[in-house]
């Protein structure tokens, strides 16, 4: 299967076929980087300036003491951390020493458009053996990320961190500054996960019911609620211990490029305050991250300053970043402790003030267990409800369908489609101010009904408010362990909003999708069907998200922020890259004030063929 390579999305690439032409084309390429793999606690090579030469090539590695290829910058993986300051103008100069297409993003950079880096839409791509000069202003501070936007050269160590000091003074207060970068690796080529994935969506799932599970459940539940319950996920096909697509059967989980079993190493002194930057640089992994007997102060989320917040855990999707503030004691050494979602594995760091002290690893927490809420139906009562048919499409027949053909991109011209001239409604009643997901406005609606057929097999009949939901695995920890867990209701910017106006209209998205096919969509479409979604330069629009799926999705927008619609309208927060948890709803709010075409899509790797749009601000 072929996918829009030319907007930055997979296609299916073996990495075979690309060494092979290594070795034909490696005389006037000058492929590779010379070496062994990066000791496995040796810091993070870092970048400073203006003036920048980053150098893309494969890379031998071995962090499951196997050899493999892996895609670096500057030779190592991960990139370099490049360490900038807010209003310097940067040039970056990137060459591409693959056998095949290359690119670099500016994870949550406000830029102009030519200069994100998404193939197809910004610009055509890094060819093998050219240079692509990125040049442009640097009008933010806080920690940020880079990675490739192209095929699944993420997967495979192409990504990096941005640190950009403010060019005033910072308003956090600290010592020393780390930057963490967490990511997942596997052995296996991605092509080849995600061909698995195609043909078996739950192939890296080993956590299904058992017969042991059974006779638990009947036992604490008794027979007739037990035989219900199980007879409604038969019934929908689906599985209620389906968190992650991909697990710790196959990745390997890292900080800063350390296994668990080598653990990253970061040192401090007697009475420091050390800033750690949390950059989730996974392909598919969303972690559960908190460092036993210390609290965090998170004091930036997505690169930009909050208003600090104490807890004792918090959940990372992929591509978010957050920076907390920790004060350990000089008497002992600590664990940062980042487990994955599904339970199925962790990566670690130590913090400690002797490079030959170590610490205690805890257990991971139990697995959590996908509910009602999780599939959209929180607080309804299902007991006469034939749950098949709730939440399953009507009945199509695919007989007569080739899935090969419904898998490529037909060729569309979408020069005539306008956004602006969808069906509008008017919704009655209640108030204009912002509110939690949006709901209650009177701003005209551009809604498109999720379709149903073969890109969904599910619908969140009453899907529910994500913004204060810390999340699935995380919902009881203060009443089974103490811990506090931030949601994204704690969140509030220490800056006031910068576009203090209403929205002229909301946008209505579902995020929907077929598991057993593992095919992903947005409205039902796939990204290969869909038109642009087009702005207006300078509107404020409302973006309402409706996960009608049960896993959970971070999605991101290039180019501008999502300001989250938390309650606070004088200080909302602004994010590059949202959750939007199972079954549930969020909204926030866009100011269109970038021209040009922008990415909008799942940041889950093997997701974005499908659940991904093209931006238009005009």
């Amino acid at each position: 299967m072929i996918y829009k390579r030319r907007v930055g999305i997979p296609v299916t690439f073996s990495r075979r076929r690309f060494v092979t032409g290594v070795a034909a084309s490696g005389a006037w390429l000058g492929l590779g980087f010379p070496g062994a793999a990066r000791s496995a606690r040796a810091a993070v090579p870092e970048l400073r300036g203006q003036q920048f030469d980053l150098d893309i090539g494969y890379k031998e590695v071995n962090f499951t003491g196997r050899t493999r290829l892996a895609t670096a910058v500057n030779g190592t993986v991960p990139a370099p951390i490049l360490r900038w300051r807010e209003g310097d103008t940067v040039t970056l100069r990137v060459s591409n020493y693959l056998a095949h297409d290359s690119s670099i993003h500016w994870h949550g950079l406000i830029l102009d458009s030519d200069m994100d880096g998404v193939p197809g839409i910004s610009f055509d791509g890094i060819k093998p053996g050219q240079t692509f000069t990125y040049r442009f202003d640097v009008r933010q501070s806080g920690t940020y990320w880079y990675h490739s936007h192209s095929d699944f050269q993420e997967q495979t160590g192409l990504y990096g961190a941005i640190v950009i000091e403010p060019s005033g003074p910072d308003p956090v207060a600290y010592d020393r500054d780390y930057v963490v970068i967490l990511s997942d690796w596997s052995d296996e080529e991605p092509e080849r996960i995600y061909a698995r994935l195609k043909k078996q969506s739950d192939y890296y799932n080993f956590r299904e019911r058992t017969a042991a599970d059974l006779w638990r459940d009947i036992q604490r539940k008794g027979f007739a609620e037990t035989k219900s319950e199980r007879a409604m996920w038969n019934q929908m096909r689906m599985s209620d211990r389906d968190l992650s697509d991909v697990t710790g059967y196959t990745y390997t989980y890292l900080m800063n490029g350390a296994t668990p079993d080598d653990g990253w190493l970061g040192l401090f002194e007697r009475g420091e305050k050390v800033r750690l930057r949390f950059v989730n640089a996974s392909a598919m992994t969303i972690y559960d991250i908190r460092i036993p007997g210390l609290k965090m102060k998170v004091v930036a989320a997505d690169g930009q300053n909050i208003e600090p917040v104490s807890v004792d855990e918090f959940r990372i999707a992929v591509a978010e970043t957050y920076d907390v503030i920790v004060e350990p004691s000089d008497d002992s050494a600590y664990t940062i402790f980042a487990q994955s979602i599904d339970r199925t594995g962790y990566a670690r760091g130590i913090l400690s003030p002797d490079a030959n002290w170590s610490a205690e690893v805890p257990p991971l927490d139990p697995p959590a267990i996908l509910e009602h809420r999780d599939m959209g139906m929180g607080g309804m009562d299902h007991s006469q409800h034939d749950m098949a048919q709730l939440q399953k499409p009507a009945t199509v027949d695919h007989s007569q369908h080739d899935m090969a053909q419904l898998q490529k991109p037909a060729p569309m011209d979408h020069s005539q489609h306008d956004m602006s001239g969808m069906p509008q409604m008017e919704l009655k009643g209640g108030s204009a101010a912002p509110g939690p997901a949006g709901y209650g406005s009177t701003v005209p609606i551009t809604h498109v009904s999720a379709e149903y057929g073969p890109q969904v097999d599910m619908r969140a009949t009453t899907p529910q408010d994500g913004l204060s939901d810390p999340g699935i695995g995380l919902r009881d920890h203060k009443r089974l362990y103490g811990r506090r867990v931030l949601t994204y209701a704690d969140i509030r910017n220490l800056e006031r909003t910068r576009d203090a106006r209403d929205p002229g209209r909301e946008i209505e998205l579902h995020l929907t999708g077929n598991m057993s096919r593992y095919m992903w969509s947005i409205n039902g479409t796939r990204f290969a069907d869909a038109d642009p979604v087009k702005l207006k330069y300078g509107e404020r629009v409302r973006v309402r998200l409706v996960n009608d799926t049960m896993m959970t999705h971070p999605i991101h927008l290039h180019g501008m922020w999502s300001e989250l619609e938390t309650g606070e309208p004088d200080y909302i927060p602004r994010k590059h890259t949202v959750i939007v948890q199972p079954g549930s709803k969020i909204s926030y709010l866009v100011s269109a004030d970038a021209r040009g075409g922008w990415a909008y899509h799942c940041h889950l790797l093997y997701h974005m063929p499908g659940m991904f749009r093209h931006v238009v601000v005009s």
